[in-house]
């Protein structure tokens, strides 16, 4: 790590949004990321507030799994967004996030794979393995939502990973063999969300979920476990909802709204 490489300074330099970021917090270490947005949304924070941690001592991902977050290899931020939309169309933001965080990488010149819901993955040699997470929680009052934090965990600089993680994860720096610039990776990614967040707000999710697919694994024979419930079939599409399309093998198409994607090939 480049020391200070996430100062304000530095990334005030480097952004190039309108509003998104330009209210920063850098914490060298806190519990959540989340967690210190979502306080400081209740406290009365503007939207378009980031917070960026050196290292993260609680991380987590969907369905409370743990998020490995070191000191001084990745980037571990979360955006502060007031929507004003109802809360039942918030679902497609992971989505968006997650089109504009494959945008960002393939223009610093990866090959970005997306994963329904939430995945970013990267091809190498090992075949695809996770680069990147999201996590979006809100709070609403009623049908409005109060606030969305928006949680991006990305595998910037990390050489190794514990456990079961050094089977599915990979990292920027493992693919290119030298470090890489984390605000560089920063400020493309809020340069590639803050025009489709707008247009999610203004006109829905549309633009945001073609850009979706532009990047997703379609195609592949997959089953999703929601409760008590399996579904079997191919990945096909997502809906205007941002639910994953599967046609069943009785050429049903059914609509996942929720649960854990298992594909069974991923090339």
């Amino acid at each position: 790590m480049i020391d200070g490489d996430l100062a304000p300074v530095r990334v005030a330099d480097a952004i190039t949004t309108r509003s998104l970021g330009r209210a920063y917090v850098f914490l060298p270490t806190c519990a959540s990321t989340n967690d210190e947005a979502a306080a400081r949304a209740a406290a009365g924070a503007d939207q378009g507030l980031l917070v960026v941690s050196d290292e993260q001592s609680a991380g987590r991902g969907r369905r409370g799994r743990t998020w490995h977050s070191p000191a001084g290899e990745n980037l571990y931020l979360s955006l502060l967004l007031r929507p004003a939309v109802p809360a039942h169309r918030i679902a497609p933001l992971t989505l968006v996030a997650g089109a504009a965080l494959a945008r960002a990488l393939m223009a610093l010149g990866f090959s970005p794979r997306l994963k329904w819901p939430n995945d970013v993955l990267l091809d190498g040699p090992e075949g695809l393995r996770k680069v990147a997470g999201i996590l979006t929680e809100m709070a609403t009052e009623g049908r409005r939502v109060r606030h969305a934090v928006l949680g991006i965990g990305i595998n910037v600089n990390a050489r190794a990973f514990p456990g079961e993680l050094a089977e599915r994860a990979t990292s920027l720096r493992h693919l290119r063999g030298a470090a890489v610039d984390r605000v560089n990776v920063l400020a493309t990614f809020l340069g590639a969300f803050e025009p489709l967040y707008d247009d999610f707000v203004a006109s829905g999710p549309g633009a945001g979920l073609r850009a979706w697919q532009d990047f997703a694994l379609f195609g592949q024979a997959c089953w999703v476990q929601s409760g008590a419930r399996r579904t079997e079939g191919i990945a096909e599409s997502v809906d205007e909802h941002g639910a994953l399309l599967i046609r069943t093998g009785d050429g049903k198409l059914v609509a996942i709204h929720a649960g854990e994607v298992n594909w069974q090939k991923t090339r």
